[in-house]
């Protein structure tokens, strides 16, 4: 892991990026004198991890006390993406435009780009894990479909907290009842890009004994900001 840049911020969080090979990613850690637990934070579907909405996730929840880091995986932000990706992504747009059937097109472009992610998120991890001011246990914030996949496969991690989406591949919907790590699930029940009742459905299939369901109304980017801070609290439990 080489960083290449770092910055010490107003609330006296260190942001520094680093490169791992090809992975490009941020690191937030705390000013502490002891190793702290680790949060990764994952954005949806290939959104970039300089996001303004996940980078006011990461500074608030490293402010509370926690390193928080984010990687572009392999297709996601700026990382070069294939033709077919491309066209599965022009493809999903427009039928969701149209309000037309996605199923097909979301399998094509969504589950390659989670079996694509998660070797490269647990090699960050491998990293991470190997810093001095990381000390563990490990939390997973974010994308629902490689937030299942990861956690399955991944025993590092001890708690998860998913943003619902109705629309994850089949691969992962079938692997929700191997996620027996406690678990917060946000709901936005207005979302416009994903069906209520999927994401009730799969929060029904989550194998843990210990599962919360949030639910706000509004659109998709419209969860309230009291959900960061009960994310915080939530790690709080888990993760110390």
């Amino acid at each position: 892991m080489h960083f290449t840049s770092e910055q010490r911020l107003d609330d006296g969080v260190l942001e520094r990026e680093f490169t791992l090979g090809e992975i490009p990613g941020t690191l937030w850690t705390p000013d502490s004198a002891v190793p702290v637990p680790l949060i990764l934070m994952a954005h949806n579907n290939g959104l970039p991890k300089g996001a303004a909405r996940l980078v006011a996730r990461a500074r608030n929840s490293a402010a509370y006390g926690y390193a928080v880091a984010t990687i572009d995986a392999s297709g996601c932000g700026d990382r070069p993406r294939s033709a077919a990706d491309e066209q599965a992504r022009a493809d999903l747009g427009r039928a969701m435009q149209a309000g037309e059937p996605v199923d097909e097109i979301f399998e094509s472009f969504v589950g390659p780009l989670v079996e694509k992610a998660v070797p490269e998120w647990r090699t960050t991890l491998d990293a991470l894990l190997a810093l001095p001011e990381i000390g563990g246990p490990v939390g997973y914030s974010g994308w629902t479909a490689l937030g299942i996949h990861l956690a399955v496969v991944e025993p590092r991690i001890a708690a998860a907290g998913f943003f619902a989406g109705g629309y994850v591949p089949r691969t992962q919907r079938e692997e929700a009842r191997k996620v027996t790590i406690p678990l917060l699930f946000l709901l936005q029940w207005d979302d416009e890009g994903n069906p209520r009742q999927r994401a009730l459905d799969l929060f029904d299939a989550f194998g843990a004994t210990e599962k919360t369901l949030h639910a706000n109304l509004g659109g998709h980017t419209g969860t309230p900001w009291f959900e960061v801070e009960d994310g915080n609290r939530f790690f709080g439990r888990h993760l110390t």
